[in-house]
């Protein structure tokens, strides 16, 4: 069947055991029109954790919040299944559903902290700050009355003022360069769309270069509008970074996999214990089914992006470029609370199209599994793919011939090494004031800034300032002494990044990841792959 009639492979049957203990645990049930099996093991043990409960709450040295205990209960239950079955509070579920649904509710800026002000880098195109006139450059100074500058408020705090349900308002006050007086601002808060592709662009004539940082509701269409924007421009070679993306909704995925597979062609499959198989075909409607493909991952590409990357591996469909990707195979239902609490709960694997299951083994616990990233870099993962082993037993082989392997991540078909060549103890101690340089930079030099529309064009005016020099003195000022032999080393990595924020600044991601590319090894070597081919 197509994508479109797969969506069973999103909401799965929930595994009435489990539901069935933690509901009595918490003293609250999902709606069911069919009576709960009686089975008197699945009782007993029921009676036991109500028990408990009613006990400690009776006899109890002292006074005890049932409601907290059941919330401390739930998370211990569920770490005990696998490390991608989660409980989220009722105060938690909304910020936890954001990313996914693509949108939040707030004001629609983004801000950073200049030294201790609120400044503002962006207002999001269409939301409510940009309507009433807000620019980047503005720094915010109050918010409802109450003074946030000189207070070094942590940003969580700040984003807890701003954001708040859509139709409520929020009263700022802003300081405006040039303007004498404060500017103040009655801001009623909206839907502001969270973007899940980060930029397009074309890297020359003919290679298009397309980003995605998450699989949210928004992405298939973010991505179209992308490919075809690309495709108009003379793309006919496709980069598709999914480097950083942990994944998130499957059904983007799948859609964004048909663009690039023929009729017909498996992209994925689900099965658990109490899930039959579900499949999920292309359509045959794709509109990039025969262009030339690279796709980009490393060790923190997971879950969705993962059955991206695998579908067309398995289908042989492209090359896949970069580091072995995380390895999260596991499919989770998201289950609601009355209270507003919820879970999500894993319910079955997910396998490539040649069977291949790819969650790496989470026996030895929680801790461990997460740890599996720092022990792949101890082991020299990261630099030397001869240090990577997996056993026969984990081999399949595509219909082209080529030899894949599960248990535990996609492999890439090239693998291309962490790049460290330009790290020193000096970039190592200055790493965290490139940021801040940027900021300020682009700050006290906005308006000069504003004139570069086109990121070629910034890129050609920052190339004559001499960043790195200004840069070296903002170090020495904060305590980091100029290092002649460092800056030997990190000089260009220094310089580039400046740049790319300076750029990002102005022109948003546009403008960064075009001037980042010069020091993105990774991305460099697929374009000069598809360049050859």
């Amino acid at each position: 069947m197509s994508y479109n009639n797969s969506k069973k492979i999103i909401i799965l049957p929930v595994i009435l055991g489990i539901s069935l203990a933690i509901g009595i645990l918490i003293g609250r049930f999902l709606p069911s029109d069919k009576e709960p099996i009686q089975h008197s093991s699945i009782r007993s043990r029921n009676d036991k954790l109500n028990s408990i409960m009613n006990i400690i709450e009776s006899n109890y040295v002292d006074s005890v919040n049932r409601n907290d205990l059941e919330e401390a209960a739930i998370p211990a239950i569920l770490k005990k299944l696998d490390p991608h079955s989660v409980y989220f509070p009722a105060k938690d579920m909304a910020r936890a559903n954001e990313p996914l649904q693509g949108n939040f509710e707030g004001i629609g800026i983004s801000f950073s902290m200049l030294t201790d002000t609120i400044l503002i880098i962006s207002t999001i195109p269409g939301g409510p700050s940009e309507k009433l006139g807000l620019l980047p450059g503005d720094k915010i100074l109050y918010v409802n009355d109450s003074l946030v500058a000189g207070k070094h408020i942590p940003d969580e705090k700040i984003m807890g003022m701003l954001k708040g349900p859509r139709g409520t308002v929020v009263k700022i006050k802003i300081m405006r360069s040039g303007q004498k007086d404060l500017l103040p601002f009655e801001i009623t808060r909206d839907k502001i769309p969270i973007y899940s592709v980060d930029v397009d662009y074309m890297v020359d004539d003919h290679i298009g270069y397309i980003k995605i940082n998450t699989f949210a509701m928004t992405t298939y269409d973010e991505f179209m509008k992308g490919l075809r924007d690309l495709k108009v421009h003379g793309m006919t070679s496709l980069i598709l970074d999914l480097r950083g993306n942990s994944g998130g909704i499957m059904e983007a995925a799948i859609q964004i996999a048909d663009q690039f597979l023929s009729e017909g062609k498996l992209i994925v499959y689900t099965q658990g214990r109490a899930s039959p198989r579900s499949e999920a075909r292309a359509t045959g409607k794709g509109e990039f089914e025969t262009g030339k493909l690279v796709v980009l991952i490393d060790e923190w590409s997971a879950s969705a992006s993962e059955i991206l990357a695998g579908a067309l591996q398995d289908n042989d469909r492209g090359t896949i470029i970069g580091r072995r990707s995380f390895g999260k195979g596991l499919v989770q239902e998201p289950i609601p609370f009355s209270d507003g609490s919820g879970m999500r709960l894993t319910v079955a694997r997910y396998y490539t199209p040649t069977g291949r299951s790819i969650q790496k083994p989470y026996k030895d616990g929680y801790e461990k599994y997460y740890d599996d990233l720092n022990n792949r870099y101890i082991h020299g993962e990261f630099e030397v793919s001869d240090s990577i082993h997996f056993s026969d037993s984990l081999k399949f082989t595509t219909p082209g011939g080529r030899i894949v392997y599960g248990g535990g991540g996609i492999m890439p078909d090239i693998f291309v090494p962490a790049d460290t060549t330009g790290v020193s103890p000096y970039f190592i101690k200055v790493r965290s004031l490139i940021y801040r340089f940027a900021l300020k930079y682009t700050e006290d030099h906005r308006e000069q800034l504003k004139k570069y529309t086109e990121p070629a064009e910034m890129e050609k005016y920052l190339d004559k300032l001499n960043l790195l020099d200004q840069f070296v003195k903002f170090a020495t000022a904060n305590g980091i002494k100029k290092d002649p032999s460092g800056l030997k080393i990190s000089g260009n990595i220094i310089h580039v990044q400046l740049e790319a924020y300076i750029a990002r600044n102005i022109l948003d991601n546009k403008g960064f990841y075009p001037i980042w590319q010069n020091i993105d090894t990774t991305l460099k070597y697929a374009i000069d792959f598809l360049k050859k081919q």
